[in-house]
């Protein structure tokens, strides 16, 4: 952290020195300075392990590029000279969509990330509240591919701990006793299982760490819970085709494949209808575990079902179009990239909710894909009716 301390003091020096002294974009000293923007830019990134080092030199890039264009609107703020610098590189036809990404994922890590680990000294850095991290936090989370249901989980996770501290005697400022003071709450008061505490501990870690720039080296490794070892619940092949046979039609199929393919829920409920290869007898599992893509085998045997079941995800479709929806959730790069693309039938979910939502992002009201909750309950209804004692549920 002192390292890292270290390196934002020189940076904010240089920058000021760039973005203040000079003012000729053509003298070799204001350029040369600006290269060293970069280079301790790079070097903080590497130091971090923000970016994979493949990445860190297009980064480094970008930042000396926008710092050259942001000497001209120097008494702009921050995110409207961002603005202006992204739809210059629109208006240039040789810049790609996900380059366009790349440099304001550049320029949030520098901006956010990197100045600001300045102001973070010591452990009681002081903030604004939720209301003033949380953008930086949803930021962070995508420039750093974390799945949406960790987004989500470890969001909650830091708005309850805000919560907390404001209620608090004299609104607590987040420190490392503060840290340690609320995993004990939920530990000693709230009586959350060890893996809970965990999950709370490791998006206050985020926090701490990438966020807030609070260095969390002397905090006890005991507030984190320990866990022992615990056996899986495995069904029997017998057991496994009566909780089958007990399950209801509409989640039947969902449970066939998962056990016929080795798919977890959630890649399960993520497959696009595209995703279903029937000539090759594959499905592709895209952003898998360790978000890599990978292929399972389709059984032969769910081949007619599943062809069953896509015509009635292609009507449901066309009756959303004509109904004014029709629109599925894409990741951003693509939906920018492909603006039509998110209407096109291969795009949709091949295990479609019942009902349209409300994008709470975008405002758009799209059909999500099946809710996993929602096939958990189906999943445990089906084990009570088969008569198995086993508390087996889905992964």
């Amino acid at each position: 952290m002192a390292c890292c301390q270290e390196y934002c003091r020189k940076f904010d020096a240089v920058i000021i020195l760039c973005l203040v002294i000079y003012s000729n974009t053509r003298h070799y000293s204001s350029m040369d300075t600006i290269h060293k923007v970069g280079e301790q830019f790079h070097q903080f990134l590497i130091e971090r392990k923000l970016v994979q080092p493949k990445v860190a030199p297009y980064m480094q890039q970008w930042v000396e590029k926008f710092l050259i264009f942001a000497r001209r609107h120097r008494d702009e703020p921050f995110e409207q000279v961002l603005e202006r610098y992204a739809h210059s590189l629109e208006e240039q036809a040789r810049y790609e969509p996900w380059q366009i990404d790349q440099a304001r994922d550049a320029l949030i890590l520098y901006y956010h990330h990197f100045r600001r680990a300045e102001d973070a000294r010591g452990n009681g850095a002081r903030c604004g509240g939720w209301d003033e991290v949380a953008p930086r936090v949803r930021e962070w989370m995508r420039i750093k591919h974390y799945s949406p249901n960790t987004e989500k989980t470890y969001t909650q996770w830091m708005q309850r701990f805000f919560f907390w501290l404001d209620r608090q005697e004299g609104k607590r400022q987040p420190d490392l006793a503060a840290f340690r003071d609320f995993i004990s709450h939920l530990a000693t008061r709230k009586k959350v299982s060890a893996s809970t505490q965990n999950q709370a501990f490791n998006a206050l870690l985020l926090l701490y760490r990438d966020i807030l720039h609070i260095d969390t080296r002397d905090l006890p490794q005991s507030v984190r819970a320990r866990r022992g070892k615990r056996l899986p619940v495995v069904l029997s092949p017998d057991e496994v085709r009566a909780v089958i046979q007990a399950a209801e039609p509409r989640w039947r199929l969902m449970l066939e494949l998962l056990y016929g393919t080795g798919m977890r829920m959630g890649e399960l409920l993520r497959l696009r209808v595209q995703d279903v290869d029937f000539d090759q007898r594959v499905i592709i599992v895209r952003a898998g575990k360790g978000d890599k893509d990978r292929l399972t085998m389709l059984p032969e045997s769910l081949i007619r079902p599943l062809r069953a079941h896509i015509k009635q995800v292609k009507a449901l479709h066309e009756q959303d179009l004509q109904d004014g929806f029709g629109d599925v959730w894409l990741p951003d790069a693509l939906a920018r990239k492909y603006p039509d693309a998110a209407k096109a039938f291969g795009w949709q979910y091949l295990f479609p909710a019942n009902a349209v939502a409300r994008d709470p992002e975008s405002g758009k009201y799209r059909r999500p894909h099946a809710y996993d909750k929602t096939l958990q309950a189906a999943m445990k209804r089906a084990v009570r009716r088969a008569g198995i004692t086993k508390p087996a549920s889905l992964h």
